[in-house]
């Protein structure tokens, strides 16, 4: 389904229905510029959500090699107060 962002703000309710059965594609000047989605077929979509934890307990993440940029370790300056 597809309505003018006009539409959109004139009946917000209506386009929450829609999305209800189908993406509702909101325009602008005639081109699309955003989408209303549940929140069930954006998850569908996107696939299961994933945090850092569970990203590196991933075995297949133990291959992968990060350029860490090399450590170096500053000796403290001595400080003239006076």
């Amino acid at each position: 389904m597809q309505m003018t962002s006009r539409e959109f703000n004139q009946d917000t309710a209506r386009a929450k229905r829609e999305a209800e059965h189908e993406p509702v594609f909101i325009t602008d000047r005639g081109r699309p510029t955003h989408v209303l989605l549940t929140v069930e077929y954006f998850e569908k979509m996107a696939g299961p959500r994933r945090n850092i934890l569970d990203m590196l307990h991933d075995p297949a993440s133990a291959d992968i090699d990060l350029p860490l940029p090399e450590r170096r370790i500053e000796p403290v300056r001595d400080i003239d107060w006076t």
